[in-house]
């Protein structure tokens, strides 16, 4: 991976598990790996500038070193509930990777854009840039891919 790769595309599901059925048994796509993320494995978690309190499932897989990564809101409130409210379920962020996200930051900073929610999973850290009014909805994320625990589960199993 070089600084700016596309490593991730995101879309917000209304139902984790009909989307990665949907996704394995029309596309082939899969399988995934299945995560519950909040408070109890999230370290630094924020959401506009205060410590966040939701909760959300994922399923991610890889499709040709792009990870695609399903999302589901569980409880609380985050960027995803808002992206929600706006434009409904769908694409929602592109991740791009740095190894260095705290450089990456200062210059997405000095052009404007600041982060909406960011924390850390494992080894991997992460920042929501606010993208979504200049790109028409699409949402960008930075990380640097660090490692992070293994899934809860699998489908299909």
């Amino acid at each position: 991976m070089k600084d700016g790769d596309i490593i991730q595309i995101a879309h917000l599901v209304e139902d984790l598990d009909a989307a990665m059925q949907h996704y394995y048994q029309a596309f082939d796509i899969g399988p995934w790996d299945v995560y519950t993320y909040g408070p109890h494995n999230i370290r630094h978690s924020e959401y506009r500038g205060k410590p966040a309190e939701h909760v959300y499932q994922i399923a991610v897989c890889w499709i040709n070193g792009v990870q695609m990564e399903l999302m589901q809101p569980v409880s609380g409130y985050s960027i995803y509930d808002e992206y929600i409210e706006k434009h409904g379920y769908g694409l929602h962020h592109m991740k791009l990777y740095f190894a260095d996200c705290e450089k990456a930051l200062e210059r997405y900073k000095a052009r404007g854009y600041e982060v909406v929610q960011s924390g850390n999973i494992g080894d991997d850290v992460f920042y929501y840039l606010d993208t979504e009014q200049r790109f028409q909805g699409a949402v960008i994320e930075i990380g640097n891919a660090g490692a992070i625990p293994q899934p809860e589960r699998r489908y299909p199993a």
